[in-house]
């Protein structure tokens, strides 16, 4: 049965207010823009030295030519990009919420509770990040392919969008958490640190931890692998494996925030 088409356009029009009034109010700081903006270029810097330092040694990092290793560092850098515009500044309050009991309000409002807690403000700082990683990808794609013909593009784009909501389910999943656990902030540490490991091609690590970052801390899956559908190295296999944990991860996410509110003690109660 089709889903009914007025609550969609009610949750499009509450996220358009949201980030309407977010924006308006990010903007007023237009110094602070500018340091996360100089800060984002240090951080590409760095690891574009880095890059280059391994590469004028000849060392080939798991087998992947210098262009191809920048399709996967793109990959990183809007994921990284996403991080800050989405996930760190709604889900690193629910934290606050659980703590000073306002998720009590959040779960009075008309409105999913999870989808407000996840949506509710946006960053413009990473919005420039985002754009960057994407074209990087498409640069560096394009110089080691010569075309990009429109398979690989699409493909590379839905496990992009595949790997974003992986990232952003298990970021959620760590929030939740705090309903049992006052502090959560090492374990979300925990999960950049792991996402700073895909800057690299999974393939360029030890066999231990290629295997940690596909099956514990699906790393591979976050970077990648979209950079192997973006060069037409991907097989279909791997491809489908990466959507069905991305829809996997969000049925979880979904199901973990109701066992968690089971749980929650009311600031009321």
């Amino acid at each position: 049965m089709a889903m009914p088409v007025a609550p969609v356009l009610r949750y499009l029009r509450t996220l358009r207010r949201f980030w309407g009034t977010a924006l308006a109010t990010q903007l007023e700081y237009q110094l602070n823009a500018l340091i996360e903006l100089l800060a984002m270029a240090g951080n590409l810097a760095g690891s574009l030295l880095l890059l280059w330092l391994f590469h004028r040694q000849g060392v080939a990092l798991g087998g992947w030519s210098w262009n191809a290793v920048l399709v996967v560092l793109g990959a990183y850098t809007f994921l990284d990009g996403l991080t800050s515009t989405l996930l760190r500044p709604n889900l690193s309050r629910i934290v606050n919420h659980v703590q000073e009991g306002t998720l009590d309000f959040v779960l009075l409002k008309p409105i999913d509770s999870q989808f407000w807690l996840s949506l509710r403000t946006i960053s413009p700082a990473g919005l420039p990040e985002m754009g960057l990683g994407v074209v990087l990808m498409l640069w560096a794609a394009r110089r080691e392919l010569g075309a990009l013909p429109p398979a690989p593009l699409l493909a590379a784009a839905v496990l992009l969008l595949a790997a974003a909501v992986i990232l952003y389910a298990l970021w959620f999943v760590l929030a939740a958490t705090s309903i049992w656990f006052v502090k959560t902030w090492n374990a979300t540490e925990v999960l950049r640190a792991a996402l700073t490991a895909g800057r690299y091609p999974v393939s360029a690590y030890p066999a231990g931890l290629r295997l940690l970052f596909t099956l514990v801390l699906p790393v591979a899956f976050l970077t990648t692998v979209p950079a192997e559908a973006l060069l037409g190295r991907l097989t279909p296999l791997t491809a489908l494996t990466s959507l069905l944990l991305a829809c996997g991860a969000l049925v979880i996410s979904r199901a973990f925030w109701a066992f968690a509110l089971r749980f929650y003690t009311s600031a009321s109660s």
